[in-house]
């Protein structure tokens, strides 16, 4: 009987998720006892569907190495939620699909809506006595899973928000002799750590941004625009960064004072344009020149920015997953734990993917400053670190070169 070992992708990509595959694929080799690493396409909805691939093929077309540098899911990726009740006939008709491939290990590389499908799968294991496995392999841009000191995925996406920040920041300093302000909408619902990740843009002590706005506080429009004009006292050309998620007292979000908004597959509300409802809000009580910018999906999928720290681990979270899976563990997502000290050290292990999905760890409030208007310094310290070293992307013809599937 063959042992092999399965993987996927689902959610939103990051520029380090294919780095997590790769340590999957590449660990599922190196073991006597794995016979077949296969690739779930578009996630388990397309394996639903029949819709997997052999991973071998990357090593005989010589594209596995290309896969760990490559942004967005390699796999495909799906958002597709399991039913409440493990009864569904759902379940039997995955667990089917498991044994005829004769998949001993399944893992499963996503956010939080991923981690709730391997808990699932695993208590459905547990209920029916099956000995599949069922590893959750941690990413996200949003930094918001539990029981983890961060998550792959969320270096590489500060590392981008801060340069691109920075950069914005000399543009809008070439011209001094009158005010203005520029808008920063970064991504962030209900979390605010890759907003908070443009404080690293800062050269100086005041230097742009000036006012960073999370959503773990309140935002009052009133407030914010008192902040701007003290704001404007001291630095001419204002740049300010906010989520996509700030919201009133009463919850409601800052995008919602323009505009309905819809909501995504999981019933969650897709949130855009709160930096351009404050454009016109600075613009039409303050009468300057203001503009807004939405960093939209370039801060979760460039390569132009990856930090060699975050790919690392995240290649070391698919491979330890592997591990782990090949001594019995199931049940469980991978997990980073920092090291006191002075110096940057993180180890891995492994947490109850149960306890973690569907909770949401957000940035302390401690880490922000009275006011709402800024992060501290014990952000800055906790996040600097993982946006550590370059990454070289292969090239061709003067452009990054990507793994890709051929369209199947």
């Amino acid at each position: 009987m063959s042992k092999n070992i399965l993987v996927g992708q689902s959610g939103g990509p990051t520029a380090v998720i294919n780095g997590s595959l790769y340590g999957v694929i590449t660990k599922g080799f190196e073991m006597p006892q794995i016979d077949h690493v296969y690739g779930m396409v578009n996630g388990i909805e397309g394996f639903l569907h029949g819709q997997m691939m052999d991973m071998q093929t990357l090593i005989k077309d010589g594209t596995l190495p290309l896969v760990k540098t490559t942004p967005g899911a390699y796999l495909g990726s799906c958002r597709y939620k399991l039913p409440e009740d493990l009864a569904d006939p759902v379940y039997p008709e995955l667990f089917t699909r498991f044994e005829e491939h004769e998949i001993e290990a399944v893992f499963y590389i996503g956010g939080n809506d991923s981690m709730d499908t391997v808990s699932k799968l695993s208590r459905y294991a547990a209920q029916h006595e099956s000995p599949i496995r069922f590893i959750g392999i941690p990413k996200t841009i949003d930094n918001d899973l539990v029981m983890t000191d961060h998550t792959p995925g969320f270096g590489s996406a500060a590392k981008y928000v801060a340069s691109t920040v920075r950069e914005i920041a000399v543009d809008a300093s070439v011209y001094d002799n009158k005010p203005s302000v520029t808008i920063v909408e970064i991504m962030g619902r209900h979390a605010g750590w890759l907003t908070a990740a443009s404080a690293l843009a800062r050269m100086f002590k005041g230097d742009n941004p000036v006012l960073i706005y999370l959503p773990e506080t309140a935002f009052h429009p009133e407030t914010f625009l008192a902040q701007v004009r003290r704001a404007l006292e001291t630095t001419t050309n204002l740049v300010v960064c906010i989520s996509e998620g700030i919201h009133d007292n009463t919850g409601t979000f800052i995008c919602e004072y323009a505009n309905d908004v819809g909501t995504d597959t999981f019933g969650h509300k897709m949130l855009t344009g709160s930096g351009k409802y404050l454009e016109n809000l600075v613009k039409e009580t303050l009468g300057i020149k203001v503009r807004s910018v939405e960093l939209n999906v370039s801060q979760r999928c460039s390569s132009a920015c990856l930090s060699r720290t975050d790919l690392q681990e995240a290649i070391l979270a698919g491979s330890y997953g592997v591990e782990r899976a090949m001594e019995g563990a199931t049940g469980v997502m991978i997990t980073f734990e920092r090291k006191e000290g002075d110096s940057y050290e993180m180890t891995p292990g492994t947490a109850d993917v149960t306890k973690i999905c569907n909770e949401e760890k957000t940035v302390p409030a401690d880490w922000i400053t009275p006011d709402g208007s800024d992060v501290t310094e014990a952000f800055l310290n906790y996040a600097r670190p993982l946006i550590q070293g370059q990454v070289e992307v292969p090239q061709k013809d003067g452009l990054p070169y990507f793994a890709f599937r051929n369209g199947k």
